[in-house]
């Protein structure tokens, strides 16, 4: 027994390093909490990642019931000081899970509004915020809801992850051609029509023609603090595969205040008041419009990579920190901004079955490069959009200035590559 708190990480990829890394800077012991048949992407290592002192196989999904009872279980033999994820669509259950224990974290309620995004956009709406012209869909046979909205439009899951069935639809007569089969990647992916589906229908929204940004930001006890603002693209659909991520962006005056004025209204519009949150918006002319707000770390905790190369803040650290009813440290000193961060999603380029990926090799030479995250490999097989099958892998790197990064991943663009049989 050691005098470190323990805290329950809950359903974190092992091959994600950031967390893990994290915690153990943050002096904690973790328990891991994974899925009782996970995928080959979230396999346990015959090596435990630091800061791992036990691991616990429970269906949150599956049997709530269940698992909140090995939670608590969990508690009486060893108290848990927090419970974190750096998974979405595990953001209610920890909050439950904490509730259940008398332990901080987010409400009930607020857990809710950041996965849903029909409340979100409500939410959002009713404090006055810029939303798009959207429907909220129950079911595919309400597809008409939406025809009299300004096409394009976009199509996606209101309980969804990363881009999983996101689709852009040019007119209203392939709305329901379209709504049908998002509705069918929502039955495969996220259980939709089955007992243990969680947020069941579909947003239909009006598309936003600007670029996109990522913010990354924490706040404790009301107190918003965003760290970077960095430029996602701007991908046009119709699947939205991501592709890159560099911070701090160039930006001007009007749209930076823009993005600072709708991300605190949205911590304080849906309730976040403790904790990180991975937060994505487009333009609509100097405009920003909230996409989504997660309360998490992003990409599987991926998003402290970006945050410390442009600001040395130790995100993840500090999110464990936030957990414990901690303050974060230096919470009170000015966000300065001292490199550039920058990531890139290997792209799918195509569907079947992966012969060989070209380039992550060469990659991994440069020095410019932190780390390569490779998720899929030879053997595996990509869907073809709009299925699902996780990103190929990611390329970590810093640089002297923003068009360093820029460079560099228009470098990657023409070497890195996926061959299929």
């Amino acid at each position: 027994m050691t005098d470190r708190p323990l805290v329950a990480l809950v359903y974190q990829r092992p091959g994600m390093p950031w967390m893990f890394e994290g915690a153990r800077r943050a002096e904690v012991d973790v328990v891991l909490i994974h899925r009782p048949n996970p995928r080959p992407d979230e396999a346990l290592p015959a090596q435990l990642p630091p800061a791992v002192v036990r691991t616990v196989a429970l269906d949150i999904f599956g049997d709530e019931a269940a698992a909140l009872a090995a939670i608590e279980e969990l508690h009486r033999e060893r108290p848990l000081a927090a419970l974190v994820t750096a998974l979405d669509v595990a953001v209610p259950f920890t909050a439950k899970a904490a509730r259940a224990l008398g332990l901080p974290g987010l409400s009930e309620e607020t857990s809710f509004a950041v996965r849903d995004k029909r409340e979100m956009r409500r939410r959002l709406d009713q404090a006055g915020l810029n939303t798009p012209a959207y429907v909220a869909l129950s079911g595919p046979e309400d597809w008409k809801l939406a025809a009299d909205l300004v096409f394009p439009v976009v199509v996606k899951p209101a309980g969804g992850f990363t881009s999983l069935g996101v689709t852009r639809v040019d007119s209203a007569e392939e709305l329901q051609t379209t709504v049908n089969s998002v509705w069918e990647v929502c039955r495969r992916y996220l259980g939709y029509g089955g007992d243990s589906a969680q947020f069941e229908g579909l947003v239909v929204e009006e598309y936003l023609d600007g670029d996109e940004y990522c913010i990354e930001s924490l706040s404790y006890r009301g107190q918003v603090k965003i760290h970077t603002i960095g430029y996602k693209g701007r991908p046009e659909g119709p699947f939205f595969e991501e592709k890159v991520y560099r911070a701090p962006a160039p930006l001007s005056p009007e749209v930076e205040r823009s993005i600072v004025e709708q991300i605190t209204g949205a911590h304080a519009a849906l309730g976040v008041t403790d904790g990180p949150t991975h937060s994505e918006l487009r333009l609509r002319g100097e405009q920003a419009y909230l996409l989504e707000m997660g309360a998490r770390v992003g990409a599987s905790g991926a998003s402290h990579h970006i945050v410390e190369s442009v600001t040395g803040a130790d995100f993840a650290a500090d999110t464990f920190r936030i957990a414990m009813g901690r303050e974060p440290l230096g919470w009170h000193e000015p966000v300065q901004h001292v490199g550039t961060g920058a990531m890139y999603f290997v792209p799918v380029g195509g569907s079947g079955l992966i012969t060989g990926i070209a380039g992550l090799d060469e990659a991994a030479a440069d020095p410019r490069v932190d780390r390569i995250i490779q998720l899929l490999h030879p053997g595996n097989r990509i869907l073809p959009y709009p299925e699902y099958s996780g990103y190929p892998g990611f390329v970590f790197s810093r640089h002297d200035s923003y068009e360093d990064a820029e460079e560099f991943h228009d470098g990657l663009d023409e070497s890195v590559a996926i061959h299929y049989e």
